[in-house]
């Protein structure tokens, strides 16, 4: 089966002794296509040094760059400049990862939200798509609710949107967790929605009937390596080489093929990220 890891830290520490055998091993899984996302200065910086040096027998690796939520308040100024600087790459296809954390809420929301607010401007002034993290605390869908307000007032989805994005989604729900409707409004802005392990979790039942919602060319699959690892996997860290898991369930939710599936993943990604159009590092 064909594979994509569209969400995958593999610059974090827990990667530093062994970052080419795991990505060998992803090549040897099947995965295509890598998306290394930031999530302060530090680790975009890396993302892009990795997209800029392949390693031998590893995937294709694409950047992106941003401030997460958990980091917003710790974003000074200076910190911006150079994701904004980043962002202008070759290599980075994406903004992020940045989003809303309601759960554990390391900033305050008000910063979150003014950080949310300039990676959504640099996403439409790059024409590059946006990585968006969402989670509310159990129970809850108060950060759901606000971040697609907050894609609403940025005008996310409107023409002027797809024009800049060239009809490409302007965002990705990243590692989906939330009710079914919120599914429906981000697709109704023209999101790409992206599952993980997440999904096998006990809390996270509406993701099944999330996912046979998504149009193919909308839909992709990721680990947000080294976290939530999916069934099989070794807890203490996860890695690209186990998306298949996750992929196989797609597959089982939607009914599909897995060799259908798998060629529907990696034409989604390109479609996604500019890969093969022209648009990629533009």
């Amino acid at each position: 089966m064909r594979l994509v890891d569209a969400h995958a830290h593999v610059q974090a520490d827990r990667f530093a002794r062994d970052l080419p055998g795991v990505l060998g091993a992803a090549a040897a899984s099947g995965v295509e296509r890598l998306l290394v996302p930031g999530w302060n200065v530090v680790s975009s910086r890396e993302a892009v040094a990795l997209a800029h040096a392949p390693t031998p027998g590893a995937p294709p690796i694409d950047a992106a760059v941003g401030i997460h939520p958990h980091e917003a308040s710790g974003a000074d100024d200076s910190a911006w400049a150079e994701i904004a600087a980043l962002a202008a790459e070759p290599f980075v296809v994406a903004i992020g990862e940045t989003g809303l954390d309601y759960d554990r809420a390391f900033s305050p929301r008000e910063d979150q939200l003014v950080n949310l607010r300039r990676h959504l401007a640099l996403g439409r002034e790059t024409g590059k798509p946006v990585i968006l993290h969402c989670r509310s605390a159990a129970g809850l869908r108060d950060a759901q609710d606000d971040l697609i307000a907050e894609l609403r007032t940025a005008g996310v989805g409107d023409r002027a949107w797809r024009e800049r994005l060239g009809g490409r989604p302007p965002a990705v729900l990243h590692s989906f967790s939330g009710p079914v409707d919120y599914a429906e409004a981000a697709l109704g802005l023209g999101l790409a929605i992206g599952f993980s392990g997440l999904v096998f979790r006990r809390t996270e039942e509406s993701s099944a009937d999330a996912v046979r919602r998504v149009p193919a060319q909308r839909l992709l699959v990721e680990t947000d390596s080294p976290y939530l690892s999916p069934p099989g996997a070794p807890k203490r860290r996860n890695e690209p080489a186990w998306v298949g898991v996750t992929a196989h369930w797609v597959a089982r939710q939607r009914d599909a093929d897995p060799d259908t599936l798998g060629a529907a993943l990696v034409a989604a990604y390109d479609a996604t990220f500019g890969r093969g159009t022209g648009e990629q590092g533009t």
